[in-house]
């Protein structure tokens, strides 16, 4: 699977607002629901769940929160790049400005945890990490992740 295929249509934003952590998770929530049509409340009770058991920033200014849950019949995500950084307790204490939420059936075991790995390999690459922050709008953050998918397929 390439990670384009995690992202539906219109699941990567530039410049989306928000000052906590919770604003953010609420508006990817938001999004998940608009793109990929799952319940924005549950899921981002479920993503808080998870968010209690330890950081999602990985460092360099990314996070990757994610959840497994119900509502999804198989692995997918969507992006933001944030507005202003925001704090996700990055293990490098840097604030996040690049988030991807990831969101898994309950009972997905080894490919929730392939696509953890493959979004982080990603966003570990600082080329893609400079594009997606110079990326003009929208429409180009969805090209760069579509672009790039292939070259990091697991």
């Amino acid at each position: 699977m390439a990670l384009s295929d995690l992202i539906p249509p219109g699941g990567a934003v530039a410049d989306l607002p928000g000052t906590s952590r919770k604003q953010v998770l609420q508006s990817l929530c938001d999004l998940a629901q608009r793109t990929l049509h799952v319940p924005a409340r549950r899921v981002l009770d479920a993503v808080m769940e998870r968010e209690k058991l330890g950081s999602t920033g990985v460092g360099d200014g990314v996070a990757i929160p994610h959840a497994r849950t119900s509502d999804v019949d198989r692995v997918c995500g969507v992006f933001a790049r944030l507005k202003t950084p925001v704090d996700f307790d990055s293990v490098d204490g840097r604030h996040a400005d690049l988030v991807f939420l990831l969101l898994a059936p309950e009972d997905s075991g080894a490919e929730h945890l392939k696509a953890l790995a493959r979004v982080a390999r990603l966003f570990r690459r600082e080329d893609i990490r400079t594009a997606l922050r110079a990326a003009p709008d929208s429409a180009a953050v969805g090209a760069i992740l579509s672009g790039m998918a292939h070259t990091d397929a697991a």
